[in-house]
């Protein structure tokens, strides 16, 4: 018991950590995207400035100038930001372990995908988070990374095949979890392998009278836009365990995949208000078609879920029983499975009246999607969710 109750509050407590991290890294990310784009050239500014934007804020105005590489003198003062982006790092991770590496039984491995071990789906979910990252730091250094098309064409293909590849080996709430936690660790290494160490070398060229290098700043320049770019789909992966029917349905792929592009497309918007140029209202078309496309592409089931109409509907019992079979181990006033001490979200399957009141949750959860049972530790057959499907539609219920 204690056990469970100590993981739970772990999870609690990294979980908040991550998401306030995240806001703080996020919101600076955002301003200073939004401050680069906005900066003005004029007449008056200071040798070295490359531009200044003007802004008013909590009853005051500020008046802000970039230099294009440094200053001639270091500041007495200088700001980091750094902090917020390894927090968010270290927290997320520290709750990937929580969450799903102990306990990869129920929330990463999916049986009826690949037959893994809790270790041996830990081990696949480090390895490939620093095979990626390795990946994309290489093609950053390469020749394509001068081609900002291609590069960006070849990291979305290259995102896609990694989720199409987890999809069919973990379970679809760790894909989607693992997806996010290789662009998440991707944009912190960015921050920590290349943007701070670059400012660091101006820095010490500041303090030895040297000029700095002005590659040094196009390099964070381009991996700061690469963040930029990356944090709309990371926030949808990382919030998707709550729903269902986006992770757990038969083209969970492809719907990351749509979401890889939203991402991006949205940013560009913002991106060309901020610069000062013609919004790109088409945007906006493109961000509904997609969701759109996803809303349909969830409405599909889960990939195991038999197709076909059944001669009657099939009676309460029948779902009852399978309700019991396959759910009430959990969600029940005594769950018996070994991590688990009370019924998750409170909601118990263990009677004729619990499940009818429930119906709607189980239908989104284990016909029209396979999120549940988790990793189908009970075994659910597709058979059985199309029967719990069939009895819902009876009853004119829909997701």
């Amino acid at each position: 018991m204690w056990e469970s109750i100590l993981t739970e509050w772990a999870s609690l407590i990294l979980r908040w950590l991550h998401v306030v991290a995240a806001i703080g890294w996020i919101g600076s990310s955002f301003y200073f995207i939004h401050l680069d784009l906005s900066l003005q050239p004029r007449n008056d500014l200071p040798p070295g400035v490359y531009g200044d934007a003007w802004q008013v804020h909590g009853g005051g105005f500020y008046r802000i100038m970039k230099y294009l590489v440094a200053p001639a003198k270091m500041p007495d003062e200088l700001t980091w930001f750094k902090w917020e982006a390894y927090t968010t790092w270290l927290s997320g991770f520290a709750l990937m372990v929580v969450v799903y590496y102990l306990d990869a039984e129920l929330f990463l491995v999916d049986k009826s995908n690949f037959d893994l071990t809790p270790l041996q789906a830990g081990l696949f979910s480090l390895g490939s988070l620093v095979l990626a990252w390795l990946l994309y730091e290489g093609a950053c250094r390469s020749n394509l990374a001068r081609h900002e098309l291609s590069f960006a064409i070849g990291g979305y293909l290259f995102l896609v095949g990694l989720t199409y590849a987890f999809t069919h080996v973990l379970s679809g709430r760790g894909a989607f979890n693992q997806i996010g936690a290789i662009i998440g660790t991707i944009m912190v290494a960015n921050v920590f392998a290349v943007i701070i160490p670059n400012q660091k070398k101006i820095v010490a060229a500041l303090l030895s009278g040297r000029s700095p290098d002005p590659e040094l700043g196009i390099q964070s320049k381009q991996r700061s836009v690469h963040n930029n770019y990356l944090t709309l789909p990371v926030i949808v992966l990382m919030i998707s365990n709550h729903y269902p029917l986006l992770f757990a349905t038969r083209y969970n792929w492809l719907i990351v995949a749509i979401v890889l592009a939203l991402g991006p497309v949205i940013r560009h918007f913002f991106n060309e208000r901020h610069a000062g140029r013609k919004s790109p209202w088409w945007v906006w078309g493109v961000a509904g078609s997609g969701m759109v496309a996803i809303a349909m592409l969830s409405a599909a089931g889960p990939r195991d879920i038999k197709t076909g109409s059944l001669s009657a509907p099939p009676t309460f019992a029948t779902i009852e029983e399978i309700v019991l079979s396959r759910c009430s181990m959990c969600h029940s006033a005594e769950p018996v499975w070994t991590s688990i001490v009370t019924a998750p979200k409170a909601i118990l399957l263990d009677d004729p009246g619990h499940i009818r009141r429930n119906a709607r949750l189980i239908g989104r959860n284990a016909a029209w999607s396979n999120a549940m049972p988790p990793g189908n530790v009970t075994e659910m057959t597709g058979d059985e969710r199309a029967l719990i499907a069939a009895w819902l539609a009876a009853q004119g219920k829909s997701f």
